[in-house]
């Protein structure tokens, strides 16, 4: 298989980088910080949650908690992170975001199959690519993604 190129080392594109590596896929993922900052984030690391420290429900008697047991049992990097940095809350999984978003980014960066590009990706490269940007990519991006779409 062919590297896939991955936009954007938020929660999406760090999980979708881990699959893929942990498939023997090579990665190259982009993610435009610290060069390139947005109003939310505040630091480099990849998965940072910006808003609440709660990733929702974590019961099997709702969707989302059975989503997580069923992302547990494929070895999902982003449920082993949080779990590894829960906090109290309820029923809730909810984490330390600084210490998510460090074991994230540890465990990234020392994957032999993911190479972690520090910059911002402003068009889209030849070959797979997974666009997992989110709404604050690059200005950019965003633009060239709306031309291939077309206008609604």
């Amino acid at each position: 298989m062919p590297e896939v190129t991955i936009i954007g080392g938020g929660l999406a594109g760090s999980e979708a980088a881990w699959q893929l590596a942990g498939r023997g896929i090579p990665v190259r993922l982009y993610e435009m910080r610290p060069h390139t900052m947005t109003p939310a984030h505040r630091t480099d690391r990849l998965a940072e949650i910006v808003c609440s420290n709660s990733l929702g429900a974590d019961g099997t008697s709702s969707p989302a908690g059975i989503l997580k047991r069923e992302l547990r049992s494929l070895g999902s990097l982003i449920l082993r992170c949080a779990d590894e940095s829960r906090v109290p809350a309820g029923k809730a999984l909810a984490v330390d975001r600084e210490v998510f978003a460090a074991l994230v980014t540890e465990r990234i960066e020392s994957s032999p199959l993911i190479t972690v590009v520090r910059e911002e990706c402003t068009t889209l490269p030849q070959g797979p690519v997974i666009v997992a940007a989110g709404p604050l990519m690059a200005p950019a991006l965003a633009e060239e993604l709306k031309a291939m779409a077309g206008s609604a």
